[in-house]
């Protein structure tokens, strides 16, 4: 039964991790170097992320710069942002690409809010579905005659204590990036 804590636990420590790593790449109106992490360019034909091919930094607060070690892969690095999901043209001087981030206006930072929300909601979801998922295999074992009885409540007990204490991490993740959003 302590390997299917564990394990639940892992699980649900993973779906916070991939929640951190998605709150990291929504772009909040400043130059941020994580929302070119899901963007990849066409390297001799391999999927490569740009970091591993430029120089990334933040010159000033709202404006991103890569620097390609290899010069001919700037048009390659410019063409990858244009068809990613980012939302921000950039412009090539011929050396340096740059990134402009517009100031949000406060009606994107609501739709911007709405979709941090939603995401939280949809890894509380995941959270709760790994719940269920230990919730069964704990009757498994019951009704293999594997655990006792009190050990099942006992177990759904500690799972659940799992579970508020990750839907909590969740909801205050996502408040510190609702709050990071609306204060910019």
């Amino acid at each position: 039964m302590k390997e299917l804590l564990k394990n639940t636990e892992e699980k649900m420590n993973k779906t916070v991790g991939v929640l951190e790593r998605d709150y990291k790449s929504i772009r909040a109106g400043r130059a941020n170097v994580s929302v070119l992490d899901r963007v990849t360019v066409d390297y001799y034909g391999c999927p490569t992320p740009i970091q591993q091919m430029a120089a990334v930094s933040v010159p000033e607060p709202r404006i991103l710069m890569i620097q390609p070690w290899d010069a001919s892969t700037l048009k390659d690095i410019e063409k990858a942002i244009l068809t990613s999901d980012i939302g921000i043209n950039p412009q090539n001087d011929g050396r340096v690409i740059r990134l402009s981030f517009p100031p949000l206006t406060e009606e994107r930072r609501k739709e911007i809010v709405k979709e941090v929300r939603k995401t939280a909601e949809d890894n509380k979801v995941a959270v709760r579905n790994t719940r269920r998922d230990a919730i069964e295999k704990l009757k498994a074992l019951k009704k293999a005659n594997t655990i006792t009885e009190d050990d099942v409540a006992d177990g759904e007990k500690q799972i659940q204590n799992l579970t508020d204490k990750y839907c909590k991490e969740i909801d205050e993740l996502a408040a510190l990036k609702e709050k990071e959003i609306m204060e910019i």
